[in-house]
Parts: C-alpha cells; structure tokens; sequence
C-alpha cells in the first residue's frame, strides 16, 4: 500500500462564489465521502483549514526569512484542506479523488504520493531514527 494526499485547492474566485453555499451542504457532502473512505479503509487522515487570512508566509529566498502574515496578497491558489489515503496505486488515489464532492471556479484536487521511509537511503543516519520514531509512535 501506499499513501498519497489530495491536496484541496482553490482560488480567491471560488471563495466568493462559494460564499453563498449553505455550510450545512457542504459539511454534509463532505461527511458522507469521508465516512465512504473510512468505510472502504482507505482514508488515514484529513482536515479543513481555517481561511488564509489566519495564516502566514514563510519566505526563504533571502537569508532572513521573511514572515507574511495572511492574506498573501495576489493569492492565485489556495490550499483548504487535504486527504491522505492509503491505498494500492496512484490510480486508485485518482479515483477517490474525483469522487470529492467538490466544485466551482478555480476548484482542484493535487494528487500526491507521501513519501516514506523507503524512499531514502537505508543507511542513512536521520531515516534510521526516524524509523525508530515511528515504531515508538505506532505509526510504522
């Protein structure tokens, strides 16, 4: 098995147009496909995000990084919330993905593969703790 994220993404057009849904619609959509992913055992977890003006930027192109409190300006795409599945293949991630009951302007869903362990070197000092971590947090 392997776990990827779908990343929630959105725009600050599909914010507005989005203003007027009933949240009552939106968190019951949202409860029955995640509940379809927890009966299916594929979902390991999942969480919304407060709205960018909340948040903050940390920038790391000069030597000083440079903080920027939300909202980030010419924001382009927003990042609402994820996913992480565990599952046998990229396309069976794809396929949970397009069942998201999701819509509107600008609205998209990122697949990608969460790395692991196995991915690094085996010999190498920090994968080796962190593998160590894992089996101490029950998480390997």
């Amino acid at each position: 098995m392997a776990k990827y994220m779908l990343i929630m993404r959105g725009t600050d057009e599909g914010a507005t147009d989005h203003a007027e849904t009933d949240l009552t619609e939106v968190i019951a959509a949202m409860g029955r496909y995640n509940e379809q992913m927890m009966d299916a055992g594929v979902l390991s977890a999942g969480e919304g995000l407060a709205d960018a003006s909340e948040g903050a930027v940390v920038d790391f192109s000069t030597d000083t990084p440079v903080v920027t409190d939300g909202p980030y300006g010419e924001t382009k795409e927003l990042f609402n919330g994820f996913w992480i599945l565990d599952v046998a293949s990229k396309d069976e991630a794809v396929e949970w993905a397009r069942r998201a009951p999701l819509s509107g302007p600008g609205t998209k869903l990122e697949v990608r593969r969460v790395n692991g362990p196995e991915d690094f070197p085996s010999d190498d000092e920090w994968i080796v703790k962190e593998k160590q971590w894992r089996a101490e947090l029950g998480t390997e």
